[in-house]
């Protein structure tokens, strides 16, 4: 198969495979390394053609890994970089909320009634019905009565899916955990 691309296009495709497999490396599963491991080598073969092809100052050769990368240098500037940052800011933010809200259930009703509930994938029936403050279910989507739980520097936004969550961008973890533990 041929592909005929501009310099535009080579350029986003490099871009997206180098995002594709940076995200796929993150995958620790056992089961998950041979598949890492052919994005990282399309990725690989993509760069050395893109390095023949008017792309050589994006690239370079990792003797260690035998593999073709974008240099760290040219990396920081381009767009997949950003939302590769990105990516994992939010999905660390994510996790905290989803094992800040478990550790509080947990302490709520207790260790084996939180892992029943997990299995079923059901808030437990006591606490159905609640309000999201102290008794109630927690959630990690945005609403009024939980705004006392969060950062007074965390914003009210949108996410891409239209959702209203807050962004805390780079609020010191130190201080979140003050004021919700």
């Amino acid at each position: 198969m041929h592909l005929r691309l501009s310099d535009q296009e080579l350029a986003t495709l490099v871009e997206m495979v180098s995002l594709a497999a940076n995200v796929a490396s993150w995958n620790q599963k056992e089961t998950a390394s041979d598949q890492v491991s052919a994005f990282e080598d399309l990725e690989s073969k993509i760069l050395e053609k893109a390095g023949h092809s008017g792309l050589a100052d994006w690239v370079e050769f990792d003797e260690e890994s035998q593999r073709f990368r974008v240099r760290e240098e040219m990396e920081e500037r381009l767009f997949y970089h950003e939302c590769y940052e990105e990516f994992r800011n939010e999905s660390f933010w994510d996790e905290l909320a989803v094992r800040l809200s478990d550790r509080d259930l947990t302490r709520q009703i207790g260790f084996a009634e939180w892992e029943n509930s997990r299995k079923s994938n059901a808030a437990p029936k006591q606490w159905l019905g609640r309000n999201a403050i102290g008794k109630s279910f927690p959630s990690t989507a945005w609403n009024e009565s939980s705004s006392s739980l969060l950062p007074e520097k965390a914003e009210p936004m949108s996410n891409h899916a239209g959702r209203k969550v807050r962004s805390f961008g780079l609020q010191p973890l130190a201080d979140l955990l003050r004021k919700i533990g």
